[in-house]
């Protein structure tokens, strides 16, 4: 468990999640989505397609969502990941999974697909999270997930608040200068002024401040040929950190901003090929 916790969850949130249909006409059909806030988009399937759904789900219903993928770094990320689910013939790194077999049903086969995902490059190096939304439709993947990759039940925890803001005590009065255009990075000494999140150590005292790409570089030494770390320690208070945990500290997006999401923007992990 991270300095977070799972009672509740900072940052952008960023999902992919599976559907089971249980109309008796369609029932065992799944359907694979993207989504910034999973209650909402349940609602939407089952409402049909003029009130957003797909129109795969639409006047299908009712749907249940059964299992959630999340904790992806941006929504390019988790499209990739929902496009891969949704075509696991189309993409290469999936050529080694078994196309459907004669008899197999949807819903073990996009678990088959799903087990094979999280253990093949780039997802496996991702800190992903594992949630089954129902109880009854848990089944153990195999190969399992790899062990930095929690298995979690129960809808995600409720959104928090920036911790940093709450404390701030001039939050209500005037403007105060951001922290971060004066300060340097830890490790490299340039100004973080242009970083789209600089990464903060969640250990109190600790003044780690450092670029995404400079922390994820000190990681990494240990692993050369990676991309992405999964933890490390602290050049700061030398206390072992997950990277996940230090990702999602840094993503204080409003859901606001989630739901005019810019698909086309670049994130520093979009450049990882699927």
């Amino acid at each position: 468990m991270g300095p977070t916790g799972d009672s509740t969850r900072l940052g952008r949130f960023f999902g992919v999640y599976l559907l089971y249909c249980l109309n008796p006409r369609y029932q065992g059909r799944v359907y694979v989505g993207f989504t910034v806030n999973p209650a909402r988009r349940v609602l939407q399937h089952n409402r049909g397609r003029k009130k957003g759904g797909a129109w795969r789900t639409s006047g299908r219903g009712p749907w249940e969502m059964v299992l959630l993928v999340h904790g992806f770094p941006s929504a390019v990320a988790a499209l990739r990941f929902e496009w891969a689910w949704q075509h696991p013939q189309a993409s290469r790194r999936l050529a080694h999974v078994a196309p459907r077999l004669r008899g197999e049903a949807a819903f073990p086969f996009h678990l088959r697909v799903l087990a094979h995902m999280l253990r093949a490059a780039p997802w496996v190096r991702l800190p992903l999270t594992l949630r089954w939304l129902r109880a009854d439709f848990c089944r153990e993947l195999c190969p399992p997930p790899p062990p930095h990759m929690p298995l979690a039940f129960g809808p995600p925890p409720p959104r928090a608040s920036d911790p940093r803001r709450r404390a701030n005590p001039f939050a209500d009065t005037e403007p105060q200068p951001d922290q971060d255009a004066v300060t340097p990075c830890s490790l490299c000494e340039r100004a973080l002024q242009d970083e789209e999140g600089p990464l903060y150590c969640p250990h109190p005292g600790c003044p780690l401040r450092a670029h995404v790409i400079c922390l994820a570089e000190e990681f990494l030494q240990e692993e050369p040929g990676q991309l992405l770390p999964l933890e490390g320690q602290c050049p700061g208070c030398k206390n072992s950190l997950l990277w996940g945990d230090l990702i999602w500290l840094c993503q204080m997006g409003t859901e606001e901003e989630e739901e005019d999401l810019e698909l086309g923007e670049e994130h520093w992990t979009d450049m990882l090929e699927t």
